[in-house]
């Protein structure tokens, strides 16, 4: 990422800042991995002080972890850390869904600008489930992180939709050191993203509810396989 005097201070701390929260998702950088301010700014080709922001945004993010001695580095989440972010999400989620479906016109969902939303949300749920269906992290993770940001467009409320955003980056950071290499990774992953597009689609509260369980049902059942070590943590034996 080559520096470029189009791009203002701004605008690169926010692609610095991208690039490493994907190569985090990627695998590539891999959790406890340390790194200075200096060598991410040698490696992209660019000044030290858009650097060092995108690296305090993402430690605000809780992406990574400083240290005033040695840099920072990418910070290692628990299972109990995981557990934790499914109960959130599930608190969110519940509440979110409910005040939508008790607060809106009947028709609401189906028109508007809430028809747009599901239309583009159910794109990102039709190519997420293709990426399950061949176990591509690559793909799934983009589609996943793009599903739920878009399908903010419910909430009506900006900070709920960072929020939930931030718990989904956090919870793929997490879960890509288990997955990446893992020949049964289908498995392993959640694929309800097209069945609650459709039950919002159809105003089905019960249908929502349903899928909605399934999915945090599904992210409690995989926190108690791992915390008994299934599969094992990676490099450290069991989680």
């Amino acid at each position: 990422m080559p520096a470029s005097g189009a791009v203002n201070r701004s605008t690169l701390r926010q692609q610095i800042a991208g690039a490493l929260r994907d190569e985090v998702l990627a695998g590539r950088m891999r959790p406890r991995t340390e790194f200075t301010v200096k060598q991410i700014a040698e490696q992209y080709g660019v000044s030290a002080t858009p650097v060092r922001e995108a690296l305090f945004d993402l430690s605000a993010q809780g992406l990574l972890e400083s240290d005033q001695h040695r840099g920072f580095r990418v910070r290692e989440f628990s299972v109990t850390d995981y557990r934790a972010m499914v109960e959130a999400r599930a608190l969110v989620l519940d509440g979110v869904f409910r005040a939508v479906f008790e607060g809106a016109d009947p028709d609401a969902v189906r028109t508007g600008e809430h028809a747009a939303a599901l239309a583009s949300v159910r794109r990102r749920a039709e190519e997420a489930a293709r990426a399950v269906r061949v176990g591509d992290l690559d793909i799934l993770i983009g589609y996943d992180l793009r599903f739920w940001r878009e399908l903010g467009a419910f909430f009506g409320n900006p900070y709920i939709a960072d929020f939930m955003h931030r718990l989904r980056v956090q919870a793929w950071v997490f879960a890509v050191p288990y997955l990446r290499g893992d020949a049964d990774v289908c498995d392993w992953l959640w694929n309800g993203h097209q069945e609650l597009v459709e039950a919002l689609t159809a105003r089905d509260t019960a249908a929502v509810r349903s899928v909605l369980d399934a999915y945090h049902a599904h992210g409690l059942n995989w926190a108690d396989r791992l915390a008994a070590g299934d599969p094992p943590h990676p490099g450290h034996g069991t989680a």
